[in-house]
């Protein structure tokens, strides 16, 4: 009969199908946004105002360069999204190199503060002694703090939890809970104390340092793979135009984006393997209204 539709169910089932994998591709889309804005915020957060500027600036020429370059929407939001997030990929070695030198430093600077002390120094006597003489890597810290601890507009436990927030470190957190104590509370044998917590300090960076050498065969794979990868993009775009034709398609610059992001969990992958944990801090930051340590302006308010 002419009126009958007929139904065949290959066709159904390709439908359903089809539907099933777009909403499957849609919600993972949307997740692995979410996930990728996390972390761009988590990393841009532990930037200063002006390194934070840079890096933004730096990734939006970075974009518009790849985007206007290959003529795809997707290279540009991939070029941006990667100039946002490889550096920290690609520096991790020498972060931990700067936190395992603050961690010395910290572990030298109790030393000194020991040896002060045992030459009969009060405590705020001794920290205004070794700031001019106070390891380089904390070196204006603690002269912001031996100033501060002169105020007397400024009670002393604010100096020092504005000190730890400065320096940012769980093993500098120990040091200054030890001197907060005999501040506030005339705590005994903080001598003995120092000495005990420089000695953590040291084996912590011990620590780290092998941690590091031991994961330095996967940051060199890490930096092979998204080199090797990025050169052989860009080959392929400069040399091989008909091969990368298909991708300047709008069905082949939502491939290009589920590439790029697959990529992009790989590596990043990669990087939370040879990235060192850092213990959580004793001491959390706090707002404090408008108080807050400047190595160059000191103290203020």
């Amino acid at each position: 009969m002419s009126g009958v539709v007929r139904i065949d169910p290959l066709a159904v089932g390709c439908g359903i199908t089809a539907g099933i994998g777009l909403w499957l591709v849609a919600t993972a889309g949307s997740g692995l946004i979410a996930a990728a804005s996390r972390l761009v915020a988590r990393r841009l957060a532990g930037l200063t105002p002006r390194a934070r500027a840079v890096r933004i600036s730096a990734a939006v020429a970075a974009g518009l360069l790849v985007g206007v370059a290959t003529g795809w929407p997707a290279a540009g939001l991939l070029g941006l999204a990667a100039a946002l997030t490889l550096p920290d990929v690609l520096v991790v070695g020498r972060q931990v190199s700067e936190q395992t030198a603050r961690i010395e430093a910290v572990a030298a600077w109790a030393e000194q503060l020991r040896d002060s002390l045992a030459g009969a120094s009060g405590l705020l006597q001794a920290i205004a002694a070794t700031g001019p003489r106070a390891p380089l890597a904390i070196r204006a810290e603690v002269g912001v703090l031996a100033d501060a601890l002169r105020r007397p507009d400024i009670p002393p436990g604010e100096a020092l939890e504005t000190f730890a927030d400065a320096l940012a470190d769980p093993t500098a957190d120990l040091v200054v809970a030890a001197l907060d104590l005999a501040l506030t509370r005339q705590g005994g044998q903080l001598g003995a104390l120092l000495g005990e917590l420089a000695a953590t300090a040291r084996d912590d960076a011990a620590l780290r340092l092998r941690t590091v050498a031991g994961r330095a065969r996967i940051r060199s794979s890490a930096r092979i793979i998204i080199g090797t990868t990025v050169l052989l993009a860009a080959g392929l775009v400069a040399f091989s135009p008909a091969f990368a034709g298909p991708y300047g398609s709008p069905a082949g610059q939502l491939m290009l984006l589920v590439v790029g992001g697959v990529f992009a969990l790989g590596t990043g992958w990669l990087a939370r393997m040879s990235r060192i944990p850092v213990p959580a801090r004793t001491l959390i930051a706090r707002e404090r209204g408008p108080v807050g340590l400047d190595p160059e302006a000191g103290l203020v308010r």
